[in-house]
Parts: structure tokens; sequence; C-alpha cells
């Protein structure tokens, strides 16, 4: 699917920045669960999560150490996509690179 739109000359935005407007846009309207915005503009989830709660689009737990239930849910769904496509490590490299 291709989209056109036609923008205004005097628009002062690099295609970036346009870019992560169109993916905030689609976000809000649903349109866009909040991994796949962050992947169209190439975001970790918890940076794009941050993003949104800055601009106030979200709102932060007010307990800092509570994950919030938007980024459980993505990294759940990321999970669950690395499963599907074979991306898996065994469980005896899972605690490698933890530091004591």
């Amino acid at each position: 699917m291709q989209i056109t739109i036609d923008l205004p000359d005097s628009l002062h935005l690099s295609e970036a920045e346009l870019l992560t407007e169109l993916a905030i846009a689609l976000f809000q309207q649903k349109i866009l669960l909040i991994e796949q915005a962050a992947q169209v503009i190439e975001m970790d989830v918890d940076d794009f999560y941050q993003l949104l709660v800055d601009r106030k689009i979200l709102t932060a737990p007010s307990d800092p150490d509570d994950d919030p239930n938007e980024l459980i849910l993505a990294h759940l769904r990321l999970s669950l996509q690395d499963i599907q496509a074979g991306r898996v490590k065994p469980i005896s490299e899972l605690w490698d690179d933890i530091d004591a």
C-alpha cells in the first residue's frame, strides 16, 4: 500500500521528523500498535513510549518501578514474534550477559 501526501512547501520538517509525526498520529488513531509505530521510525519501543510520555500522549505510571501496561503488552507481542520467527536462545545462554 502506498500513500501520497501533498504538503505545503513552507513546511519545515525533515523526512525523519515527518515520519515520526506520522507514526505518532497512526498510534493515536489506534491504526498502529505502539511497537508497530516505533518500528516505522526504527526506534526502540521503550524510547518511543518515552516520546509519547514527553508529549503527554501517554501517562507514565505513578510508581517509577512499575512497568506501564502498554510496554508490557508491546514486549510480549515482540517476544511472540521472535518465537514465531525462530529467534530464540537456548536456556543455557539466558544468564550469560548478566553481571553478578
